[in-house]
């Protein structure tokens, strides 16, 4: 019905780990319009990362504002926006009190590592070994489950909620419907529950399991209805602003959002996006695949029926080169990398690893902290530049062969997407040290238009439409890959054991 019309837009709500983004998409999927804000992100403590939950809910709102008025100035009238989507940084915790509606605490975001001797005391508790066929996920610092637990065991407010039962848990895509809307909506979906630990990724619905292992008490806090993705009702309507009375239809992790917006509906298709950390997905179709190589189970979207995916996550992507911006000085913008790094023509024999939170999929090192190995009297601020970039490159590799033995299927072909794609030194590194071809569409803003797709579909709109690509073949000869992949495995052993208690 309204694939026809190019008069109908859908929008987006991006909401990410360092800035919040509103985008108005046509049906064809381009953005006409777009607002980004960055907020304050907050280190306590070594190890500490927290956020405020109503900045994140202030630039939700702003961005909203700020795009709609540039929709409308380009000569679009606002009421065509028919419906809105949510995407959304996932595991980071919202803790709120039922009866006033106010955070409990400032949110805990999903690299913070302050759980990890709560995860050690976890592992060695008597179903441990368990849950990871429940729920898709192993014990680390990453999911929700382990921030509660801290909380309710170091956050007074948040312990005296729980005993008088006004205790409301959710992830950013929670906290943010239930704000947005004039109605107390109280949802999450399928793909952002996956990544609490307390759903059955069979099911779809909290166990009982899972939540008596971490010793939740469900009369005593409240946890949010698991819905669809694309739902035309369940989420509510935009209460306050310039698109006031818009239904939110659509809700999606953001790296679920990213294979959306990838097209990755077959299984056997992967998108990487390289964010602030950098998130492989790969689609296994409509059961889940519990992995025996450090990967994650989750659920990649539920339109009606649930599809579901191998992932892997690795803690530093983007947030490397900040780090070479900001903490060392080594270039003058994000932007600059590759510049900087082609000003040599290898890594001079550097292996950076980047494991300022340790080391995710398929690792699972927890006590390993960032390392640079190989440095000498040649060493130059080109080859720590190409070394940041490989150690993403490396791990996405890593992730691969994992996914490859988990599945029976080698990947043929990587999509790519997020700020570091936009790299050709490191997207062609990644073709190299893979031995397959990358492939980065001319539209970046995946994540968007996955969210965007899932908003429009409740709607009978179409919003996904064909974005060119750019395509990295591999150039380099499988004698240098292995020597090089052999080296990074080198380092990565030697990280190991650096935190002690």
């Amino acid at each position: 019905m309204g694939s026809i019309s190019r008069d109908e837009y859908v929008g987006s709500i991006d909401q990410g780990t360092t800035s919040t983004r509103f985008l108005i998409f046509n049906t064809a999927g381009e953005p006409v319009a777009s607002h980004q804000m960055g907020f304050k992100n907050i280190h306590p403590n070594s190890g500490w990362h927290e956020q405020d939950p109503y900045e994140l809910l202030q630039t939700v709102e702003t961005c909203i504002e700020k795009a709609t008025e540039q929709f409308r100035s380009r000569g679009h009238d606002p009421g065509t926006v028919r419906a809105v989507g949510l995407t959304n940084q996932r595991e980071t915790l919202v803790l709120w009190d039922r009866t006033t509606g106010e955070p409990l605490h400032n949110a805990v975001v999903w690299p913070d590592t302050r759980t990890a001797h709560l995860v050690r005391e976890l592992k060695a508790r008597e179903g441990a070994g368990r849950l990871q066929d429940l729920c898709g996920l192993p014990l680390s610092t990453y999911p929700s489950s382990v921030k509660l637990l801290w909380l309710l065991r170091n956050i007074d407010a948040v312990r005296e909620a729980y005993d008088d039962g006004r205790l409301a848990f959710g992830t950013v895509d929670t906290w943010l419907i239930y704000k947005l809307n004039s109605r107390r909506v109280y949802v999450t979906d399928a793909t952002n529950a996956s990544r609490t630990m307390f759903m059955n990724l069979r099911t779809r619905e909290y166990d009982d399991e899972l939540l008596s292992f971490f010793g939740v008490d469900r009369s005593k806090m409240s946890l949010p209805e698991i819905v669809p993705s694309s739902h035309p009702t369940a989420f509510g309507a935009l209460a306050r602003g310039p698109l006031a009375g818009v239904p939110i239809t659509g809700c999606l992790g953001d790296q679920s959002a990213a294979l959306v917006g990838q097209r990755g509906f077959s299984p056997g298709q992967a998108k990487n996006t390289y964010g602030t950390g950098c998130f492989l997905l790969y689609n296994v179709g409509s059961e889940p695949v519990i992995s025996k190589s450090g990967l994650l189970a989750t659920v990649a979207y539920d339109f009606g029926e649930p599809v579901y995916a191998l992932e892997g996550s690795i803690a530093v992507a983007g947030s490397g080169v900040t780090f070479l911006l900001n903490n060392l000085g080594l270039i003058e913008s994000s932007k600059a990398i590759d510049e900087v790094a082609l000003s040599v023509p290898d890594n001079g024999g550097v292996y950076f690893v980047t494991a300022f939170s340790g080391l995710f999929a398929p690792y699972w090192i927890d006590d390993a902290k960032g390392t640079v190995f190989g440095i000498t009297a040649h060493t130059q601020k080109g080859h720590i530049a190409r070394a940041t970039l490989e150690a993403t490159c490396h791990q996405t590799a890593a992730i691969l062969d994992a996914m490859a033995a988990d599945s029976g299927h080698a990947l043929e072909l990587l999509a790519v997407d997020g700020g570091l794609s936009n790299s050709d030194l490191c997207m062609q590194t990644q073709a190299d040290l893979c031995g397959i071809p990358v492939d980065r569409p001319a539209m970046r803003e995946t994540t968007a238009l996955g969210a965007a797709y899932a908003a429009g579909r409740a709607v009978g709109i179409e919003v996904l439409g064909d974005s060119g690509m750019t395509r990295f073949e591999p150039k380099m000869d499988a004698a240098k890959r292995e020597r090089m992949r052999g080296d990074w495995a080198r380092a990565v052993d030697m990280s190991r054991g650096w935190v002690r208690e």
